[in-house]
């Protein structure tokens, strides 16, 4: 078997523990003789899956009964419709802050609908980094402040909660989902696609106040609306069982490896090897977020030129170091070091870059 070390943002790499046990489920989930691909989600081993991920998914967010799991098809992308038109109005619009691509589609979404109001934007300054607290505005009678906790494209992430005082704090966290302690109480609702930091792609994990789930606008159709799903234990239709399968798998893997707690340390380690190597480079490694936004999931830098950028992605697959090519609106280099991500993977780029740079100088 052949193993390579998957900096790839999404679909991204999973916990290798994971896989196996999938592995080994995967003909005979729990004496079924089945599947869990065959297993009726309305059967009672799939029920016991679907539950603990909930579950475990709250457990470490340390999130009481207040607080609801859902689990949703469409992607994040459908989350950016999904939230203004089920609580925004024209009276009452949604505030966002624009700190990259996928904050600027949320935002996107809700201006179609006319229930939309900027409430910061870094756009001016290529979204090298995340609006400070004192650039917040609020619109003075916001239904919500959205924010996109970790710019997965532009390597930027939030190091600080945004104060929304009585405004509902809503946040898109897909790709820094469960990496990191943060006093999540304090967010009224949080969205995460999980095929970046949480599981395959298939699912959306929305965490949200119950009070919040418990009506939607009668005029919507019912899968729009987020009353369906709360209702119905997100079994309203036929979910993505094997998506929320490998989740509860994930999620019970942070939790016997140190909680989010050893995440963070962990994290913050593997960012650190990276950015070292970044910031010792004499300049021949450019950072593209500025130190005080960089973010903890997507190292994102550039080299002196096109041609020495083509030849680190070549080489560096050659090291069986994959998925390092950045998005075309930043371009360079991108490494996303999810949690599943090893330290030793980013040693190895680290390394990597360290060589790249001497036999390229």
């Amino acid at each position: 078997m052949k193993r390579i070390y998957n900096f790839n943002p999404g679909p991204a790499t999973l916990p290798l523990e994971v896989l196996k046990e999938a592995q080994a489920e995967f003909l005979d989930f729990n004496d079924t003789g089945m599947s869990i691909l065959e297993i009726s989600h309305r059967a009672k081993a799939y029920e016991r899956v679907h539950n603990q991920a909930k579950a475990d998914i709250l457990n470490l967010m340390d999130l009481d009964d207040d607080y609801e799991v859902l689990f949703i098809q469409g992607g994040a992308s459908l989350q950016f419709a999904m939230i203004p038109l089920n609580f925004a109005t024209k009276e009452r619009p949604g505030s966002y802050v624009i700190s990259g691509v996928f904050s600027s589609n949320a935002y996107r979404e809700a201006a179609i609908l006319e229930v939309a109001k900027i409430a910061a934007s870094t756009k001016e300054e290529n979204f090298r980094r995340v609006p400070r607290q004192d650039e917040i505005r609020i619109h003075p009678n916001a239904a919500y402040l959205h924010v996109c906790y970790n710019n997965t494209i532009y390597g930027t992430e939030f190091h600080y909660i945004p104060d929304s005082g009585n405004v509902p704090l809503f946040a898109d966290m897909s790709s820094d989902m469960l990496s990191r302690p943060l006093d999540f109480s304090r967010f009224s609702l949080i969205y995460a696609g999980v095929q970046k930091n949480l599981g395959p792609a298939g699912v959306v994990i929305v965490v949200a106040r119950r009070s919040l789930l418990e009506k939607s606008p009668e005029i919507l159709p019912t899968m729009l609306r987020y009353e369906t799903f709360y209702k119905k234990n997100s079994l309203y239709n036929t979910p993505p069982a094997f998506s929320i399968y490998m989740v509860g798998k994930v999620a019970a893997w942070i939790k016997n490896n140190g909680g989010l707690e050893e995440m963070a340390r962990r994290n913050s380690i593997k960012a650190k090897l990276l950015y070292d190597a970044i910031d010792s480079s004499d300049g021949f490694y450019r950072g593209h977020a500025e130190p005080d936004s960089r973010s903890f999931m997507n190292v994102t830098f550039r080299l002196p030129n096109d041609e020495l950028e083509k030849k680190f992605v070549a080489e560096a697959l050659e090291h069986d170091l994959s998925g390092v090519k950045g998005h075309r609106s930043v371009g360079g280099m991108r490494a996303s070091i999810y949690n599943a991500m090893p330290i030793e993977g980013a040693a190895a780029l680290a390394d990597f870059m360290n060589r790249f740079r001497k036999a390229n100088r």
